[in-house]
C-alpha cells in the first residue's frame, strides 16, 4: 500500500507545483486539443517492457479520431474513434491474439471560456469493448479462454475537464475527472461479478511548450508528462471496498525531440488490471518505452 501512496503523492506533486496563476500569454486552447488530450494517444512499444507482463514484440494502440463540428469556433463537437490496442507476442508465428476493439463517440461542449486561458468542458461518451472472439468464455478447467473467449462490453462516460495556461513553465495544463458505467443491460454475461462495473477516472496533464513549437505549432509539446487514477467501484470478485486491487495508476512521460516531426518518445509506468480485454484479470506492474504521435487525426 506504501508502494500506491507514493505514487499518488508524486502525482499530487506535479498537480501543486503546476497548479499556479497564470496569465494568458500563450495560445487558446482549442477544443480539438482538449479532445485530443482527452482521447488519448497513438503509441507502439518497444520489445523490452520490464514487468509482469506477457513477453510482447509490441503493443500498439491506434486512436484516429475524426472530428464532427460546425467550425473551429463551435462550443459543441463530436468525435468518432475507432480504436484498436493490438499486441504481438513473442512466440511461434508471433501470434496477434484477439485484438481490443474499441470504438466510441464522444461529444464535448465548451460550458464556460473563463479567459483566453481558462476553460471548463463537458463530455459524455459512448464506447464499446470487445475482442471479435465467439468462443465459450471460460475452458474446461474453469480458466479464462484467453485464445479466443468472447468479450464484449459496453459503457457510458460522463466528465468534466478543466483547461489553462501556466505562463510562468509555458505549458498547457488538463485536469480531467470522469465517471464510467457498465450497466448490466449492455455487458457480456459472464463478465457481470468478475468485471468492475463502475469506475472513477481522474488526469492530470501538463504540456512543456518549445519557442519553436510554440512559434509553428502550438499543440505540439516539447515534452508532456501525465498522471491517471482509476478507482474501480461495485462488487466484483469479492473485494474490499478499500482494497488496492481496485486502484489502476499510470504514469507517462513524452519527449518530442526537434529532430521528428510527428513522432515523439515516451516511457511509462502502468500498475493496475489489464485492459486488454480477456485478460483483464491480470494485474499488471509494468515500464515501457517506445514511440509516441499525437498527429493521427482527420
Amino acid at each position: 500500500m506504501k508502494k500506491y501512496l507514493i505514487i499518488i503523492l508524486v502525482i499530487a506533486s506535479f498537480i501543486s507545483a503546476f497548479g499556479q496563476n497564470e496569465i494568458d500569454s500563450l495560445p487558446r486552447i482549442a477544443l480539438t486539443t482538449i479532445a485530443q488530450v482527452n482521447q488519448g494517444n497513438s503509441y507502439i512499444t518497444f520489445p523490452a517492457d520490464i514487468g509482469n507482463i506477457e513477453t510482447l514484440w509490441f503493443e500498439a494502440n491506434l486512436i484516429p479520431n475524426f472530428y464532427i463540428r460546425q467550425s473551429k469556433n463551435s462550443r459543441l463537437m463530436g468525435v468518432l474513434t475507432p480504436q484498436i490496442i493490438i499486441r504481438m507476442y513473442q512466440e511461434e508465428s508471433y501470434p496477434v491474439r484477439t485484438p481490443s476493439y474499441m470504438p466510441q463517440i464522444t461529444v464535448y461542449y465548451q460550458l464556460r471560456d473563463l479567459e483566453k486561458a481558462k476553460s471548463l468542458n463537458l463530455f459524455g461518451r459512448f464506447g464499446h469493448h470487445s475482442n471479435g472472439q465467439e468462443g465459450s468464455f471460460y475452458l474446461e478447467d474453469n480458466s479464462l479462454n484467453l485464445k479466443s473467449g468472447s468479450f464484449a462490453t459496453n459503457f457510458l462516460e460522463l466528465g468534466l475537464i478543466v483547461t489553462n495556461i501556466n505562463s510562468r513553465f509555458n505549458a498547457y495544463q488538463f485536469f480531467k475527472t470522469s465517471f464510467e458505467i457498465h450497466s448490466e443491460g449492455f455487458i457480456q454475461e459472464e463478465l457481470v461479478g468478475i468485471y468492475s462495473r463502475y469506475r472513477w477516472h481522474s488526469a492530470f496533464s501538463i504540456f512543456k511548450l518549445s519557442s519553436k513549437n510554440e512559434a509553428n505549432d502550438p499543440k505540439k509539446p516539447a515534452f508532456s508528462l501525465k498522471g491517471e487514477m482509476t478507482w474501480m467501484f461495485g462488487d466484483y470478485n469479492n473485494l474490499d471496498a478499500i482494497s488496492p486491487d481496485r486502484i489502476n495508476l499510470k504514469l507517462t512521460f513524452y519527449y518530442h525531440p526537434k529532430f521528428l516531426e510527428d513522432i515523439g518518445f515516451f516511457v511509462q509506468y502502468y500498475h493496475g488490471s489489464d485492459y486488454y480485454n480477456m485478460y483483464f484479470d491480470h494485474r499488471l506492474d509494468v515500464f515501457r518505452f517506445g514511440l509516441m504521435t499525437e498527429k493521427l487525426r482527420f
